[in-house]
């Protein structure tokens, strides 16, 4: 074979291939960490809650609605409210129109009384601490079961893949998926576990505070000598 037909052979890797190889190297995810740990040493849940049951309805609220509004809700709610038995056998109507500011509010009913009943009739009023149970529960998916065993039990199950993390695991070049189960395999493979939760609420704190959506403010930005992104204006 001639050296031409060889060269030929060769494969290369494509630049998207390559970019994505560097986006997951070790030390550029190590550096993403030290930023993020430079500009959000004290990152935490910002759902009001006092109690792992409390934060699992705040967090089924939470969806397609910002932690303030949620906070605003839960403020009132959670003293109508005051344990799983009474929200299981609330009256569904009612409690639509107590949680009806955080949006999709007759869905959101369905999932607080079924994940309530559940706990209650299952799990002796008390919820669950492990992935598989919680995903029992009606209306709770991994997000939601990462962010009660992260935030209420310290247990690191996985990486919670909100809207935020997701625009940013892209933007990033973490991870290259759309759907939210691929884009957390992805980075706990490249997330040591131990940085599972701090990380989960350091990245939704840099997407609310700064890697918005629409207009990143990059010129603020900690990580943006390390930001490869398209969407990057500095």
């Amino acid at each position: 074979m001639t050296a031409k037909k060889q060269k030929a052979k060769t494969k290369t890797k494509s630049p998207a291939r390559a970019a994505d190889e560097t986006g997951r190297h070790p030390h550029r995810v190590r550096a993403i960490l030290e930023k993020l740990d430079e500009a959000y040493p004290a990152a935490e849940c910002e759902l009001l809650h006092k109690n792992p049951f409390q934060l699992l309805v705040a967090t089924i609220l939470s969806a397609q609605c910002t932690d303030e509004r949620v906070n605003q809700v839960t403020r009132t709610l959670f003293q109508k409210y005051t344990s799983p038995e009474a929200f299981a056998y609330a009256n569904p109507r009612e409690l639509e129109q107590d949680i009806r500011p955080t949006g999709f509010f007759r869905n959101k009913t369905k999932s607080i009384l079924g994940a309530s009943k559940k706990i209650v009739e299952e799990f002796g009023g008390k919820v669950p601490r492990t992935m598989d149970e919680l995903l029992t529960l009606p209306g709770v998916a991994r997000k939601t079961a990462n962010v009660v065993l992260g935030t209420a039990y310290g247990i690191a199950s996985g990486v919670v893949v909100d809207t935020h993390v997701m625009r940013l695991s892209g933007r990033l070049d973490l991870s290259k998926q759309k759907d939210p189960k691929k884009i957390e395999q992805d980075l706990i493979r490249v997330i040591p576990e131990g940085r599972w939760i701090l990380f989960s609420h350091q990245i939704i704190w840099h997407g609310r505070r700064v890697c918005a959506a629409r207009k990143p403010r990059c010129v603020e930005c900690a990580l943006r000598e390390i930001c490869y992104s398209k969407e990057k204006t500095v």
